[in-house]
Order: structure tokens, then C-alpha cells, then sequence
């Protein structure tokens, strides 16, 4: 079944018992984003860490030439 189907199902539910019905699929997975960001910049601040900066930084030191030899 289907992430909607599965909404939908439980929409029809919701109004057969008169219960309000579930947020819509997708609906707060801007905020939970935010929040992984959050604690990921909290956990790098308890543990002494650049809190920001680290996708730059490890694409720099990825493409960074090289000395052969």
C-alpha cells in the first residue's frame, strides 16, 4: 500500500468515528529537516566542532590536488 492510499484510507476512517484527520503525507518534513539541522549543529557545539562549514570543507579537502609522489 501506498504512502496516499494509506492517508486516504485513514482520512475515511477519521470521519466515520468523527475524529480529526491525520496531516497530510509530506506535510512537516520541512520542520523535521530543520530540526536534524538543529541537532546536528547542537551536537557539534557540545563536542567543540565548527557547527558549520563541514559539507565546504570536505568537498575542499576531496577535490584538493594532490602532490604525486
Amino acid at each position: 500500500m501506498s504512502v496516499t492510499q494509506q492517508y486516504l484510507l485513514d482520512s475515511y476512517r477519521a470521519r466515520l468515528h468523527g475524529e480529526p484527520e491525520p496531516p497530510a503525507p509530506g506535510r512537516h518534513d520541512l520542520g523535521l529537516v530543520r530540526e536534524l539541522r538543529d541537532h546536528r549543529r547542537f551536537r557539534a557545539a557540545i563536542g567543540e566542532r565548527p557547527a558549520r562549514g563541514w559539507l565546504r570543507r570536505t568537498l575542499a579537502r576531496w577535490l584538493r590536488p594532490r602532490a604525486l609522489g
